[in-house]
């Protein structure tokens, strides 16, 4: 079937160009000669455009502590999920090249036991021994993530795609602010340890909650679920109340009442 380009779009508008600029090669050289074709085409091409458009927005996925590490012979880096954990890392390396330094002016025969003495030791204030140094820093982990075309409770699939997008919020060590949590479709799950309480404390933060799982009341469906106990539950929402409650009320009674009227004709 014939396709005509529609003049008033601008994809219409180039390809009736092209046509106008191919007749006018037909014309004054009586084919299509290669060479001239190819510089039209290519020309008109870059017209266009060809990149796909996405929707993706950059989304924090966590935090790692990145350590470096450098000689003469190597320069390696390594991620970590806590500053302590990259420290340690460094320590033992520092005690495997500990001979070379042993009983020279400024250390001792043996390392430090603790992890940030020996390093500091090793390193000295400018964390730099000769050759040697490191660097030793906390960078979030980002990425790109596709903007959901719906999301619903019903639909398979829109949730694997939320759940695959979840992302665990950890404490920035035992001195930072907030508490460790897992984060999707807006909502906020925080298990941690409490001193206060002597607990294991759960708790569960809605206020952020992607609008299309909030439901006509308000509420958010929920299960909470402890091994194999269910020990919270409204999924089934809630009975109305009010006008609401009243008007469902009448409407059951008449339908009732006009069930019977019917049976008794």
């Amino acid at each position: 079937m014939p396709i005509t380009p529609d003049p008033t779009t601008p994809a219409g508008k180039a390809v009736l160009n092209l046509a106008d600029l191919m007749d006018d090669l037909q014309d004054r050289t009586g084919e299509w000669p290669g060479t001239d074709t190819v510089t039209i085409l290519d020309s008109w091409l870059h017209r266009f455009t060809f990149a796909v458009p996405r929707d993706l927005t950059m989304q924090p996925a966590g935090r790692a502590w990145v350590l470096r590490t450098w000689d003469l012979c190597t320069d390696a880096v390594t991620l970590w999920a806590d500053e302590a954990s990259a420290v340690a890392s460094l320590a033992q390396q520092v005690r495997n090249s500990w001979d070379d330094v042993a009983g020279t002016e400024g250390f001792p025969l043996r390392p430090p036991a603790d992890d940030q003495a020996v390093v500091d030791l090793y390193y000295g204030p400018d964390k730099h021994c000769g050759d040697e140094g490191y660097a030793l820093y906390p960078a979030d982990i980002s990425r790109h993530v596709r903007a959901p075309g719906s999301l619903s409770l019903c639909d398979d699939d829109a949730c694997a795609t939320a759940n695959s997008t979840a992302v665990f919020h950890p404490m920035d060590g035992p001195e930072g602010e907030g508490l460790p949590c897992i984060e999707i479709a807006g909502i906020l799950v925080f298990a941690y340890l409490d001193a206060d309480r002597q607990a294991v404390r759960i708790s569960v933060d809605l206020d952020t909650t992607a609008k299309q799982l909030v439901r006509a009341d308000g509420t958010v469906p929920i299960l909470v679920e402890i091994g194999d106990t269910t020990v919270s539950d409204n999924v089934t929402p809630p009975e109305p109340t009010g006008w609401t409650a009243r008007i469902r009320r009448l409407a059951r009674r008449a339908g009732r009442s006009g069930g019977q009227r019917r049976q008794g004709s």
